[in-house]
């Protein structure tokens, strides 16, 4: 790879505004293109974020030979399919969280980027924060002991929403697990691994569509308590207790700076910045990887998103979550 990077964004959210503006903090990244299938939403995203170039069809941008990486920002159902036509075009691939509905669509994913011999990355920009990663770090050395018991929540009032919006539309992968649910989900797996023990219930609307959900992930000496919603506001902190002590992870935990150690009676605070909104570490860590010519992170591999997605889908199975996606699974 060059000195200089250069970018395609695709699905033209809220998100990929937060991170447009994040890309312009990353040294060589160069927003080349940005696709809607609106041509009219396009031009106005690329004004505002001085892309070179608009397009109002997305497989104008897949065949663009100047883009180098693709970020998928859409809904969550066409995560996987723009994801493969991307792929399939031969562009690096970063794709919103959950890279797919289902593991059948993330295997998919996995298998052409292997043939392909190219990048693939699900943007779960909270593991490249700097405070998870320490977290991560501190945790692995034993900082509280070994783990017991840990609780993350993830809400936020939303059940007024047009159901035809894509967090109360299932036809749109709606619901609170597949786009909050999964950042709990993620904690207790990045810190416990996977579960022996499944237990979970949820509630749903009067679309059908879930919109809270509370589980238990069982471990031989350890469990984990994990709640996400749509229906009412919530201080989102997480904790993490050991043998030795507990971690608080500040509100709002998956994008926090801020963590607090409590041992015995000692407690020590500690601040760890973010670039930006947070989105700069991410793409930092696809820079790294293509700059060497790795085809996935070590930091987030294909392995941890189909675990996780997996995961995902057990919890689904469970409270009787069904998308269209599923049926020929």
């Amino acid at each position: 790879m060059s000195d200089k990077i250069a970018w395609g964004i695709l699905g033209l959210g809220r998100i990929a505004h937060k991170f447009a503006r994040d890309l312009t903090l990353v040294k060589g990244a160069v927003l080349q293109a940005v696709a809607s299938s609106s041509q009219e939403r396009a031009d106005a995203f690329a004004k505002e974020h001085k892309a070179n170039t608009a397009y109002g069809k997305y497989e104008s941008l897949y065949l663009d030979p100047l883009i180098q990486v693709v970020y998928i920002a859409s809904v969550h159902v066409d995560h996987a399919p723009q994801s493969l036509a991307a792929l399939e075009a031969g562009k690096a691939v970063l794709c919103e969280k959950p890279m797919g509905i289902n593991a059948q669509e993330v295997k998919a994913m996995m298998a052409l980027a292997k043939a392909k011999k190219v990048f693939l990355m699900e943007a779960f920009w909270t593991r490249f924060n700097p405070a998870m990663l320490e977290v991560k770090r501190q945790i692995e050395q034993g900082r509280i002991g070994d783990l017991r018991h840990v609780q993350a929540s993830f809400a936020m009032p939303r059940w007024n929403d047009d159901p035809s919006g894509r967090l109360l539309n299932l036809t749109k992968g709606g619901g609170s697990l597949l786009d909050i649910g999964v950042y709990p989900v993620f904690l207790a797996y990045l810190l416990l691994g996977k579960p022996n023990k499944i237990l979970a219930t949820a509630n749903f609307n009067d679309q059908g569509t879930e919109t809270q959900s509370s589980i238990i992930f069982s471990y031989p000496k350890t469990q984990a308590q994990l709640y996400s919603s749509l229906t009412h506001p919530f201080t989102m902190e997480a904790k993490i207790y050991g043998e030795k002590g507990e971690l608080t992870i500040a509100p709002t935990w998956h994008e926090s700076e801020a963590l607090s150690w409590k041992i015995g009676d000692t407690i020590t605070q500690e601040q760890f910045p973010k670039k930006g909104k947070g989105y700069v570490h991410e793409i930092e860590e696809v820079h790294h990887c293509l700059n060497n010519n790795m085809l996935e992170s070590e930091q987030w591999s294909l392995k941890d998103s189909l675990n996780l997605i997996e995961l995902m889908d057990q919890i689904r199975k469970k409270v009787g979550v069904v998308y269209s996606q599923d049926k020929s699974v």
